[in-house]
């Protein structure tokens, strides 16, 4: 199979929630953390993400995982701090091109993002089903997540009390929530939506391993502090 063959079928296998890259998340991630240890063992520093990028694109290019045109993933509906983000044709599917802003110095925190949203909120959980360039010519991750029919945006309290039942906690008043395993940045109301069937979705939140120094990273990255 050429590259042009397996760039048309990704967002079609992501669009009948249906793929033939069940391993892309764990080849990836694999992909990025021999680079982290290569520049460790080489360098003694975590500051490799630019090295981290450039051997993903390499690698998703060589192994048909490249999406050439974004065309072929619908049509363009927004432009967030970290997302850019399309409507599939059938309008089922939200496809983002996440450009690894809050990745912090290495792209640990991206794939440790993934695997902890969808543990949390599965019903709009994050399928990684490419890589592309966006607008900007970056290198990003297309990620493929279900389309939310929303009646509204959630409260702040609405989130708060959702948070609480899933056993996070409130931290210097809303800032960020809390379990002791990761910390929740980002959960605003335009990031999470009342669905039409009475239940809250999490679509767009900034998830961290929890570190003493996790809120300084998400300020020091985050568009809102700056």
């Amino acid at each position: 199979m050429d590259d042009n063959e397996r760039t048309e079928r990704i967002p079609q296998a992501a669009d009948s929630q249906e793929t033939d890259l069940p391993d892309l998340y764990e080849a990836a991630s694999a992909v990025a953390r021999r680079v982290l240890e290569s520049s460790q063992e080489i360098a003694g520093t975590t500051y490799c993400k630019g090295v981290q990028i450039a051997e993903l694109t390499k690698w998703a290019k060589a192994n048909g995982f490249w999406i050439a045109s974004t065309d072929l993933l619908g049509e363009f509906s927004d432009r967030g701090s970290e997302n850019e983000v399309y409507v599939s044709s059938s309008g089922t599917i939200m496809f983002k091109l996440n450009d690894f802003r809050y990745s912090d110095d290495n792209l640990s925190a991206f794939f440790d993002r993934l695997e902890a949203h969808n543990h949390y909120f599965p019903d709009c959980g994050y399928q990684l089903i490419g890589f592309a360039e966006n607008h900007d010519g970056k290198t990003c991750a297309v990620l493929a997540q279900p389309f939310i029919v929303a009646e509204r945006e959630a409260t702040d309290e609405e989130i708060k009390e959702e948070l609480q039942l899933l056993g996070f906690t409130s931290e210097l008043n809303g800032e960020y929530f809390t379990n002791g395993v990761h910390d929740i940045f980002d959960a605003l109301p335009n990031n999470v939506l009342m669905g039409i069937d009475g239940r809250l979705y999490f679509i767009d939140t900034i998830i961290y391993k929890s570190a003493t120094d996790t809120l300084q990273t998400y300020k020091s990255l985050s568009p809102r502090y700056k």
